[in-house]
């Protein structure tokens, strides 16, 4: 009798185990698992963080329970390819962590009907950048955790997320100056300012942004100088110390190409040199820029001031006037 009992809670217990995996099996198609970049920002090869912001939305109308590991690589994974569908190995510091043979602490997390769960993790913990490129990559959430390098060993699957696209540039190279180099993402070049005059340095400028060739079109901006164009900006720079100076051109740099900033990165359709005027050290160009609307061009006139710095003109301030409407042809 007594094994009979035994054999019967065994079997009790099998059939709520596998009834509560059915049920998060068949929650799946109603929790989403989403992931975005972070922060929006010029990726490099072997340089700053690349952080990914994981969140699981639940949809159903019962609970979602899951576990997740104080160290998240027991929890997600990461699956990148290149645009070829090679798959870019692990990082050498997840293979060790998967492979050693420690307890893995986790917390049992509840998200309840319609609320979400976020948390971010860098890329960097999880694959083996090597190469500079254009990749693909989706996340992978086990509920039940990564026990081990042989993968997941409980019977619930993973939840796959959304793919995302990745750009990354080769490593920066520093001028003499400490200042970074502008690389052409093309070649992978040394992209070198040439001594062009005026009028020339503002059309390569305005090519540039048309052809959403970022390196380019920073290579004659002295962003130093158009940060302290801002009285706000100018007051707090000269007050920090060179480090401190250096972030906050290179988080002006972001903002401009993540279009929040300034109407130099406005896109012309058209654009025509009207005027140009210089001298040994000082001058101005100014441009007719066309903007395309849906029905009428919208009609700009820009007036770039250069400086010569070093037998190169850089443009280190402008002005924008609105000058009327065109209809389209």
């Amino acid at each position: 009798m007594k094994n009979l009992f035994r054999l019967t809670v065994v079997i009790f217990l099998g059939i709520l185990g596998l009834s509560a995996i059915h049920a998060v099996e068949a929650a799946y198609g109603e929790v989403e698992f989403n992931i975005r970049l972070y922060d929006r920002r010029i990726y490099y090869v072997s340089d700053n963080p690349i952080y990914v912001q994981i969140t699981i939305t639940n949809n159903s109308p019962l609970p979602y329970r899951f576990k997740l590991a104080d160290d998240r690589a027991f929890s997600i994974d990461v699956d990148l390819r290149t645009m070829t569908n090679r798959q870019l190995p692990h990082a050498d510091s997840l293979i060790r962590k998967r492979t050693q043979n420690n307890h893995v602490f986790f917390r049992e997390i509840t998200v309840e009907s319609r609320e979400s769960f976020s948390f971010v993790e860098d890329l960097r913990d999880y694959v083996k950048f090597e190469n500079p490129g254009s990749f693909r990559f989706r996340v992978f959430h086990y509920p039940e955790l990564i026990r081990n390098a042989g993968g997941n060993p409980a019977p619930v699957r993973p939840v796959e997320s959304n793919y995302l696209n990745l750009t990354l540039r080769p490593p920066v190279i520093n001028g003499r100056d400490g200042i970074p180099l502008e690389m052409d993402i093309n070649t992978g070049a040394v992209l070198v300012r040439q001594p062009l005059p005026p009028d020339e340095v503002v059309a390569y400028t305005i090519i540039a942004r048309q052809q959403s060739q970022w390196e380019r079109f920073f290579l004659y901006l002295d962003l130093e100088a158009m940060l302290q164009n801002n009285p706000h900006l100018r007051r707090r720079y000269i007050t920090e110390n060179e480090a401190n100076r250096r972030r906050m051109v290179d988080e002006f740099r972001q903002n401009l190409q993540s279009s929040v900033v300034d109407d130099i990165v406005m896109i012309p359709q058209v654009f025509e040199i009207q005027r140009t005027e210089y001298n040994n050290n000082e001058g101005t160009v100014t441009v007719l820029q066309k903007f395309r609307r849906p029905n009428y061009m919208d009609l700009r006139q820009y007036r770039y001031f250069l400086e010569k710095r070093d037998n190169f003109w850089v443009i280190i301030n402008y002005s924008v006037q609105g000058i009327g409407t065109e209809g389209i042809d």
